[in-house]
């Protein structure tokens, strides 16, 4: 019988970086505690959601372990199988009979009575396998022709996101693109004339918008009309909390079902009509904790590999918190971006834990600890 490696297995839960670990559990028991509001689970005593919601998580934990087994960098050499793999998963939803139709959107299939957003794990698969792609062309990066190739590399993916179509999504991975690029030295220039070309090519893309996102760019831009109800309800949430919040089971627009999707997109309304101004900044600062966290690990990575997969990983973060919370209180267009480690959904609550387990695989593996 193997003899069991006992200083070993001491050294790598000892450089685990348990500072992140900390962050996203309590983050996470947050989430469930709003979750059962929001569920009405005290109410219902029905629990099922809250049930699945710990199941995905402790089966993240197990993900997260098994991670913890290899060398991200192995991983890295398999990136255009990765690749490839990330294309298939965005096209079998368009197979009959497997693809699942959700809030207007083509980006689920069924398998028997669980549904899978296929686009959740792409942004896993697709971080290491464009962070090797973005690596090998580090010392170039502000040449022309090869920042044509990094973008045309990423085209695929965008262009079958926005073919679901899956606006929030797609802009997920434009912001993934872009903090790896950014740290590698993409030019300021560059980003600058990016960026205005996006604000004057904007007519012409919400022309080619499906009918429910340009609702929702109207919506946007005229908060008072009717077909905002769902976030006209949601400001009155938050409103309605004051400082403090009128207590866990106790918002009244939560509790009588004014708030729609109260589980997921706008969970962050339950947190501010029940908890207040106190409870929302509470959440925020935790956040900024968990961000604040993944860019010291990126920054301490072994190799640019390690930083560009990391950066990738924040940048996701960064900007589906933003939009989470920007679009309950009409600072941003709503779209169907989830709060992470907060809204309901085990898609969504299994690949953050997995990226999670990516981060803390690159940081346990900052220096040889056997």
């Amino acid at each position: 019988m193997k003899k069991i490696d006992y200083r070993k297995n001491f050294k790598i839960v000892k450089n685990i970086d348990w500072k992140l670990v900390t962050i996203v559990l309590v983050i996470f028991l947050i989430g469930i505690l709003i979750l059962s509001s929001a569920t009405h689970a005290n109410i219902t005593k029905n629990y099922t959601q809250i049930y699945k919601q710990l199941l995905a998580f402790l089966l993240g934990v197990g993900i997260i372990m098994l991670m913890m087994l290899f060398d991200y960098d192995s991983v890295g050499k398999y990136y255009k199988e990765l690749y490839i793999f990330s294309i298939v998963m965005l096209l079998i939803v368009w197979i009959p009979g497997l693809g699942d139709r959700q809030f207007g959107a083509i980006s689920w299939i069924r398998i028997g009575k669980f549904n899978l957003q296929t686009s959740e794990i792409v942004k896993m698969t697709f971080i290491l396998s464009y962070a090797k792609i973005v690596e090998k062309h580090k010392d170039s990066m502000n040449n022309l022709r090869v920042l044509f190739k990094l973008v045309v590399y990423a085209m695929p993916i965008i262009g079958l996101l926005l073919a679901q179509p899956d606006l929030g999504t797609a802009i997920v991975f434009v912001c993934i693109i872009f903090f790896m690029l950014y740290v590698v030295g993409l030019d300021k220039k560059i980003i600058r004339n990016t960026l205005i070309s996006i604000l004057l090519l904007t007519p012409l893309m919400y022309m080619f918008m499906a009918p429910h996102q340009r609702v929702r760019i109207v919506n946007f831009f005229n908060p008072e009309l009717s077909s905002n109800y769902q976030v006209l309800q949601s400001m009155i949430a938050i409103g309605s909390g004051g400082i403090f919040g009128k207590g866990l089971y106790m918002g009244s627009q939560n509790q009588e079902n004014f708030l729609p999707v109260r589980d997921s997109d706008f969970i962050f309304a339950v947190l501010g009509e029940e908890f207040g101004l106190v409870g929302m900044l509470i959440v925020i600062i935790l956040f900024m904790l968990l961000i604040t966290r993944l860019l010291m690990i990126a920054k301490k990575s072994k190799n640019v590999y390690g930083t560009l997969i990391v950066s990738g990983i924040t940048g996701m973060f960064v900007y589906q918190i933003i939009q989470n919370i920007g679009m309950t209180v009409g600072l941003m267009p709503v779209t169907g971006v989830t709060l992470p480690f907060v809204s309901y959904g085990g898609s969504s609550i299994l690949t953050s834990m997995a990226n999670i387990g990516i981060v803390l695989n690159v940081y346990l593996r900052r220096r040889r600890i056997y």
